[in-house]
């Protein structure tokens, strides 16, 4: 297998239903081009496969040490403290140190699957979905990123008879994206913030495109249901205006419901094995009652 052949997963998991109709496997595809300061996923952001390491499981150097002795980059040394340290600068992820990691310390996010391996997973939960109206569903990081393996996927899919549907924040080529859609069942679809400044400074890219995109989608595929979400993000996007300028942008777009996410703190622990700081450690998860009140102008 080539990796042309073959797209870059981080992660399916089955048994969903909050991410489609009925119950679904989701996709999550490797690479973003956005990098939101509280991304739940920080391990969907890069577009190449990446090496964790989480020191809780790690044996210890004077026990083990079988991941220095093996690094071919010497990327890996003593910490001082009976582990390691990772020079990601010398990494090159090539998975040697997580083969022989006996405590699983050490992994790599991130494998090359085809459209046939994907499905064998996704098949495996037909007979919920023919009973429950559900299917697969395309996540990630971002799987307009990867264009062409998810228009493999999704139009096999859909010859197979399974319900198809894909989040994501539509920051992509056009063309790409046009192609994906033409074979997907609903749209979730992330509009952030409509303040320019603001969502360059959160998420690093301008919403232009996103905002750009998101029309074209509704314009050329009006028979595509569409689901804006915002995740609501303290100190970004949690002020009533926020919303309503969101909800007033939308309304009068035909085929489009929106809804509103929470935020989350669920994958603060996983940016330290990336040797990455969580930028949004300081902020607080908003009151069930603001959420409320929030959704009280969605609706």
């Amino acid at each position: 297998m080539t990796h042309k052949d073959a797209g870059l997963v981080f992660n399916i998991q089955q048994f969903s239903v909050h991410d489609g109709p009925g119950i679904r496997t989701i996709v999550f595809f490797k690479g973003c081009p956005l990098r939101c300061q509280w991304c739940a996923n920080p391990e969907s952001q890069n577009q190449n496969t990446e090496l964790s390491f989480n020191y809780n499981k790690c044996i210890g150097t004077k026990e083990c040490a079988l991941c220095i002795k093996a690094c071919p980059e010497e990327a890996i040394a003593e910490s001082g403290d009976n582990s390691i340290k990772i020079n990601r600068e010398l990494c090159v992820n090539c998975n040697i140190c997580a083969g022989v990691c006996p405590a699983k310390a050490l992994e790599i996010f991130g494998r090359f699957m085809t459209v046939n391996e994907v499905l064998k997973i996704v098949e495996e939960d037909s007979v919920f979905y023919s009973r429950s109206g559900g299917g697969i569903t395309l996540s990630g990081g971002e799987p307009l990123m990867q264009a062409d393996f998810a228009w493999q996927l999704l139009k096999e899919a859909k010859s197979r008879g399974i319900n198809t549907a894909i989040e994501t924040c539509g920051y992509a080529n056009w063309d790409n994206a046009k192609k994906v859609f033409k074979y997907v069942n609903t749209v979730f679809y992330d509009i952030k913030c409509l303040d320019a400044d603001k969502h360059k400074q959160f998420t690093s890219v301008s919403n232009k495109i996103i905002l750009d995109n998101l029309e074209k989608l509704c314009r050329e595929f009006p028979h595509i249901p569409v689901i804006v979400r915002t995740p609501v993000i303290p100190g970004f996007n949690d002020g009533a205006e926020d919303i309503i300028a969101i909800r007033d942008y939308i309304k009068n777009i035909p085929n489009i419901s929106y809804e509103l996410l929470a935020y989350h703190r669920f994958g603060e622990s996983k940016y330290p094995y990336l040797g990455r700081d969580y930028l949004f450690k300081d902020a607080e998860p908003l009151s069930q009652e603001r959420i409320k009140q929030l959704k009280a102008i969605v609706e």
